[in-house]
């Protein structure tokens, strides 16, 4: 079978998903039937997570199925949670895919909380099961090549999609698996599989040679790109480079033999002669290099009986000149694949878990929309309240209606009465004191809440600080200050402090009427007792004008009853514009909120904003006409002191019904206020607990791979400095005698029987210290032992034990010639002196034993000629 390139899975820890959507499902959606289907939908996509996630898949469709199914619920999901650090935060944890571990940790892995970072990882192992799936067809058949190709460009399609989206979807780096230069080599691996899969597919079902040509060259040329974009990918296993550049040649020898076959029927044979002998060189440079990874035997047999038979042809029959390489004509090429467009929903069998649920564009436009429409009707009702209030208000002032029925002047006033049963019947003076102190207690506990909220956030947003000071600029995650900016800058705190200031003016304004108030609340004899008696109006009784009066407070209460009405129908109102919204993000791809809700609010509420202009007109000339009759009615009666103080107290208990009204409805609406601020805490405390949680788990893991990453870098080891007698001895005279510097011996404690290593020979790009190294010695200077003798060779270095030849296509690091006493720590793998041994260079004399034969150089194989794609 040939040999393919599969990817490893990307492998992650286990998340918890039902807990963090059950909480956002039970705080946004209040229908207990919606929050009962939604927490099921979550616990299955927990479930549908640990399939494709969790274990171990098979190379199998079934197990690609379930992963792109989890992918197309992430996609599905993403616009309907408000996935973010600083809101529904969850963290996702994945190792690097081709990353195996070191002695003191484990494998390079990142943690995020971003739902664009668990879609880009799925989306990689999509693309990973896919190649190996493909790898494990049989290419022998039409369906094995059909469905490996198939699936090879699905992979391409995944890693493609990736490369374009990750560094959006990512707010830091990503790891080396899925960053964009790695999964766009992969990308192309897997379209320069797919076209060999298809030169395959025409090879077995014997078409034209002349288009076998052109599918072998086109997949030369994408594997010459691919071994391009993979030569400086470290992190990649050690067999794709070779297997790239051994395939690159493959496809170009096929493409080669092919055409010849072409130019053999087209009665070219010279042109068939160059071109198998390009052929055979390319086999020959993989069989040499590659055999360990590729058998290129049954082509290279093909071959040489192809070259073989046509040289023989043309030797004794033909005679045809055969052309040099730079001067064949180029093969075509036909490109058959392409990258499958990755679009949503990729499974065919995909069914939306939260399908009821709409989008969170289209709820934060219904948040919108109902500020905008409380803000309407806070308005309207304001407005008809204020109306109401003014009417009693000056109703009260000219003692009406209670003024029209004390004309006897020994007798309490029907108006009254019933006012006094209405406050005995609302609980008096104790329902206004309990609700006056449960306010301190429900102010208390709500800043009790806030308070141990901000005090979560700044422990962790101190321990962030510590930590990035620590360090620096390893400390790659977003600062907990930018984080947590929108949660401090939120109208809690204005919120409660203004509901202080409005209990306040409450508590001042009882405290004006509360003796009236109790004096209401008492029995009607002690209640009659309390207010003065006068002389009786009998004259006025039956007169025009308390007629006019009563009639005129007769249309005050019609009016006052329409309002009520009204108040009803505007609270009522309602407007399905969930679907409207829905319909403007399908059609549109996004909503523009303001126009659609600033249409729909007029259409419902213009009609109403008209009858409450009509109702405070009609009560602004009612009030006139009061005003005027109660003049007259004041003129007509009989005054006197006891009259006036008798009027006084009824204007005073009329006021102080009406006060307590409004006061019982400001205490209810301030203990609706506190508690609803409660809730509305207590979500922003879980809130808060969650993030902290959150960010303390990511802080976490962060360390940890901290650490790791300290504990992979090796640190070097401080070696002793060189002792005197064992440094190399200078070629140079000394200054102040001329003559040449003497080695000085040996202590006694150092063994001379084992011979000291010379030092590490200087590289051969000084130049300077190469020609002070040739600097002849004078006469007079004392001989240089043996084994610290220079070399002969300005720079050489000697040479190591023999070894098995390594190979030298691009890219590799190549031979690397140890010197005697190298040390491992001095270089990291690419930074290394240049050292290599060029072609042709005189192999390294032996400096130790001269005497002994000099062993044999590395053979250095010639670097074959690849065409620049």
């Amino acid at each position: 079978m040939a040999t393919f390139v599969s990817v490893p899975l990307k492998k992650s820890t286990e998340v918890d998903l039902v807990k963090p959507l059950t909480k956002f499902i039970s705080a946004t959606y209040s229908a207990a039937e919606d929050q009962g289907e939604y927490v099921r939908a979550a616990e299955e996509l927990n479930k549908l997570r640990k399939s494709a996630v969790g274990r171990p898949l098979d190379k199998h469709e079934s197990s690609l199925e379930v992963l792109l199914r989890y992918y197309d619920q992430l996609c599905a999901i993403e616009p309907k949670f408000p996935f973010s650090e600083n809101q529904l935060c969850l963290t996702f944890t994945w190792k690097d895919a081709f990353d195996k571990g070191s002695l003191f940790g484990g494998s390079v892995k990142l943690a995020l909380a971003s739902l664009g970072y668990e879609k880009s990882c799925v989306l990689f192992n999509i693309g990973a099961l896919a190649s190996q799936i493909a790898y494990e067809q049989n290419f022998d058949n039409d369906e094995g090549l059909k469905t490996a190709a198939k699936y090879y460009q699905l992979a391409s399609g995944a890693f493609s999609y990736i490369k374009d989206t990750v560094l959006s979807a990512l707010n830091r780096e990503p790891t080396m698996d899925i960053s964009p230069d790695a999964v766009g080599a992969l990308s192309q691996i897997m379209l320069a599989q797919a076209q060999e899969v298809f030169f395959l597919k025409a090879t077995s079902d014997k078409m034209k040679d002349a288009i076998i040509a052109r599918l072998a060259n086109q997949a030369a040329d994408f594997y010459g790109d691919a071994f391009k974009q993979c030569q400086y990918k470290e992190n990649l296993p050690k067999e794709v480079l070779p297997v790239l550049a051994a395939k690159h040649c493959i496809m170009q020898a096929n493409a080669e033999y092919h055409q010849s076959m072409l130019a053999k029927q087209q009665k070219k044979f010279g042109e068939e002669i160059g071109r198998l002998q390009h052929a055979t060189e390319l086999v020959k440079t993989v069989a040499s290099r590659y055999d360990e990874y590729i058998n290129v035997k049954d082509l290279s047999d093909k071959i040489s009986r192809a070259l073989t038979a046509a040289k023989k042809d043309n030797d004794f029959i033909y005679h045809d000149r055969v052309p040099d390489l730079k001067d064949l004509e180029a093969i075509g090429k036909a490109a058959l694949v392409k990258s499958t467009v990755i679009k949503v929903p990729i499974s065919q069998k995909f069914t939306d878990l939260f399908e009821k649920m709409v989008p969170l564009a289209v709820q934060h436009s219904m948040s919108a929309y109902n500020s905008r429409k409380a803000e309407i009707v806070n308005r309207l009702i304001g407005q008809m309240r204020e109306a109401t209030n003014l009417s009693n208000g000056v109703l009260a002032s000219l003692n009406l209606p209670a003024a029209v029925e004390d004309l006897s002047g020994d007798s309490i006033p029907q108006s009254i009465l019933e006012k006094s049963r209405a406050i005995i019947q609302q609980g008096g003076l104790q329902s206004i004191d309990q609700l006056i102190k449960d306010l301190p207690e429900l102010l208390q506990r709500n800043r009790e809440i806030l308070d141990e909220s901000v005090r979560i956030l700044d422990e962790e947003e101190a321990t962030d600080n510590e930590l990035r000071n620590k360090f620096g600029q390893r400390w790659q995650r977003t600062a907990s200050n930018d984080l947590y900016k929108p949660l401090r800058t939120g109208n809690l705190c204005k919120f409660l402090d203004q509901a202080v200031q409005a209990d306040k003016v409450v508590k001042e304004r009882y405290s004006t009427h509360r003796d009236m108030i109790a004096l209401l609340c008492k029995p009607e004899t002690e209640l009659n007792a309390a207010i003065p008696s006068a002389n009786p109006a009998k004259t006025l009784q039956g007169s025009e004008v308390v007629s006019v009066l009563r009639a005129l407070l007769a249309n005050v209460n019609e009016v006052k009853m329409e309002r009520e009405k009204l108040e009803n129908d505007i609270k009522s109102a309602q407007c399905d514009m969930t679907s409207k919204f829905l319909t403007a993000l399908a059609q549109d791809g996004a909503i523009n909120e303001e126009a659609i809700s600033v249409t729909e609010l007029d259409n419902i509420y213009g009609g109403y904003t008209q009858k409450v202009q009509q109702s405070l007109k009609i009560q602004e000339e009612i009030l006139g006409k009061i005003q005027n009759s109660h003049q007259e009615f004041s003129t007509m009666k009989q005054s006197n002191a006891d009259a006036n103080q008798r009027e006084e107290m009824l204007k005073k208990l009329a006021a102080a019904h009406d006060s307590y009204v409004e006061l019982s409805n400001n205490l209810r609406e301030g203990t609706k206020f506190y508690n609803e601020l409660t809730e509305i805490l207590l979500k922003f405390q879980n809130k808060c607990s969650d993030i902290v949680f959150a960010r303390k788990t990511e802080r976490d893991e962060l360390l940890k791979d901290l650490q790791q990453n300290i504990a992979r870098q090796p640190s070097a080891p401080s070696f002793p400095a060189v002792p005197a007698y064992q440094s190399t001895p200078s070629s140079t005279t000394t200054p102040a005698t001329g003559t040449s510097s003497v080695p000085t011996p040996a202590p006694r404690t150092v063994f001379q029987s084992k011979p000291q290593p010379p030092a590490r020979p200087p590289p051969p790009a000084i130049q300077a210290q190469a020609a002070n190294n040739s600097t002849p010695p004078v006469s007079g200077a004392g001989p240089i032992p043996p084994a610290t003798q220079p070399v002969s060779t300005p720079g050489a270095t000697p040479s190591p034990a023999q070894g098995p030849p390594y190979p030298t296509y691009q890219g590799y690091p190549g031979c690397y010639q140890m010197p005697v006493a190298y040390n491992p720590y001095a270089y990291g793998q690419y930074n290394m002196p240049y050292m290599y041994q060029t072609p042709g260079q005189a192999p390294y004399p032996n400096v130790q034993h001269p005497q002994q034969p000099q062993q044999p150089g590395y053979p250095y194989p010639q670097q074959p000629y690849y065409p620049q794609q």
